[in-house]
């Protein structure tokens, strides 16, 4: 039953702890919500994938945004906050159609990542079949330390 709460999937249920004899009613809700049942969200299904790399020089974030145009995607630098956002519109534009359930018709989605030492100069961009490539540049940091006389 611990797929009615997807945060709670590594905890033992208390039917499992102390063996009441509940497995075969869990394993039967567990049956009926499953990822096939049209009604069931997560809240991992409603963002997108990001990965973040740290080179020498440059951090690479790579993030899947799947049949999002670019002029949908935005990216910012902030405070050393990199936020992507994502906002997409679709007009309906046939309205003879007859839908019996529709989820397409607005996507809002965000994720943001917090760059230490991110360099706001030239941070580059690329959308290439649904992979969002962003390169951004590290603040140089000396890397001397100084002694400092004790009065």
């Amino acid at each position: 039953m611990t797929g009615l709460i997807p945060f709670n999937k590594g905890k033992k249920e208390l039917s499992t702890q102390t063996g009441f004899g509940f497995d075969s009613f869990n394993n039967m809700l567990d049956d009926f919500f499953s990822s096939d049942w049209p009604f069931r969200r997560s809240l991992t299904y409603d963002t997108f994938k990001v990965d973040v790399m740290e080179e020498d020089n440059q951090y690479v974030v790579e993030a899947e945004v799947p049949g999002i145009a670019r002029n949908d995607i935005n990216v910012a630098l902030n405070e050393g906050k990199l936020l992507i956002s994502i906002k997409k519109d679709e007009q309906n534009e046939n309205s003879s159609k007859n839908y019996i359930h529709r989820e397409r018709r607005y996507t809002s989605m965000s994720r943001s990542v917090y760059l230490e030492d991110a360099k706001a100069d030239g941070i580059k961009a690329k959308l290439d079949n649904g992979l969002l490539r962003i390169i951004v540049p590290k603040e140089e940091k000396p890397n001397h330390s100084i002694i400092i006389d004790v009065e």
